[in-house]
């Protein structure tokens, strides 16, 4: 069975681990520990551990489980208590977090009890802050002032080195594709190559390494941008051109549905074949397009479907 390496966070990511869950890989998910807004922040706060928010999503998508165990996990107490706005899963994963010490052996826990497919590693035990400097000048810290902000993003940073866990070096080290996103390409995307170490095993894997890219801008962070802009700044930060292959959405957005994109000042991003073509990048299109409650989201069945295509048909996958 291949081994498959996903790193990002947010809601992206969950999409993505909820397609490629009901295919015969090994999935090992690095999710970003940067979060600091809402239930999250206030459980960073108390008791100074990394953020629990989007590995809670990603144990969902993951898990095999009754979906009333989903909806337990995804629980929010609205109570006029210090309760008020917590999720259930981020409580139970800051209780396992005090017991065992660290995220790694928490999820490995609950993972068992949620019946999980794969595995979920948080890309740090650090308690990560994540800092943006904007290209007017501004620093500003903290992930959810960043993505409130609106302010087009230079580069970003942790406020302190943080280190990936030996459990991410090693799975890098060991998988047969390596996949970045799906998530906003600076506050959950990048933070997962921030550590030089990762950006190494990497490079040097003889695995494929894979861009899912988004389906809509997001103002402040990809104004404007192409699939290749994405790409470009990835590499960035990784010194090189690390991307062998890119999946991409070449599906329309309905005009009802753009039209409440244009007050997030959000568009497409458009697929530039002859950029990704001279940068030596093989592109994998469809109509990825899927509408949940008038948000546009990855169809996640038809693309974790292309992902196992690849995977298949590809002799050095």
């Amino acid at each position: 069975m291949k081994k498959v390496v996903v790193l990002g966070g947010g809601t992206g990511l969950s999409v993505l681990l909820s397609g490629l869950k009901l295919f015969p890989i090994d999935i090992t998910a690095v999710v970003s520990v940067a979060d600091d807004g809402s239930s999250t922040g206030r459980l960073r706060e108390e008791f100074n551990i990394p953020a629990v928010g989007d590995l809670r999503k990603v144990l969902v998508s993951l898990s095999e489980v009754e979906p009333l165990v989903e909806q337990l996990l995804e629980y929010r107490f609205n109570t006029v208590s210090d309760l008020n706005g917590h999720a259930m899963g981020n409580l139970m994963l800051a209780a396992l977090f005090n017991i065992t010490g660290n995220l790694t052996e928490s999820l490995t826990s609950l993972s068992k009890i949620l019946n999980i497919k794969g595995r979920v590693l948080p890309f740090t035990e650090d308690n990560a802050v994540l800092v943006a400097h904007t290209k007017e000048g501004e620093v500003i810290e903290g992930e959810s002032k960043i993505t409130k902000a609106f302010k087009h993003i230079d580069y970003v940073e942790y406020k302190k080195p943080v280190k990936a866990t030996k459990n991410v070096l090693e799975a890098l080290k060991k998988a047969d594709l390596i996949i970045i996103g799906i998530g906003s390409l600076y506050t959950s995307v990048i933070p997962n190559l921030l550590d030089s170490n990762v950006v190494k095993e990497i490079k040097n894997s003889k695995a494929k390494k894979m861009y899912v890219s988004n389906i809509m801008t997001e103002h402040g962070e990809t104004d404007g941008f192409n699939v290749s802009d994405c790409i470009k700044q990835i590499n960035k930060y990784a010194g090189e051109n690390i991307i062998d292959v890119v999946v991409a959405n070449n599906g329309s957005i309905p005009k009802k549905i753009q039209k409440l994109y244009d007050v997030e000042k959000a568009e497409p991003i458009k697929l530039d074949y002859d950029e990704l073509k001279n940068m030596g990048i093989k592109v994998i299109e469809n109509d990825f397009v899927k509408l949940t409650n008038n948000q546009v989201r990855h169809d996640n069945i038809k693309t974790a479907l292309e992902i196992f295509t690849y995977i298949n048909n590809s002799g050095d996958v």
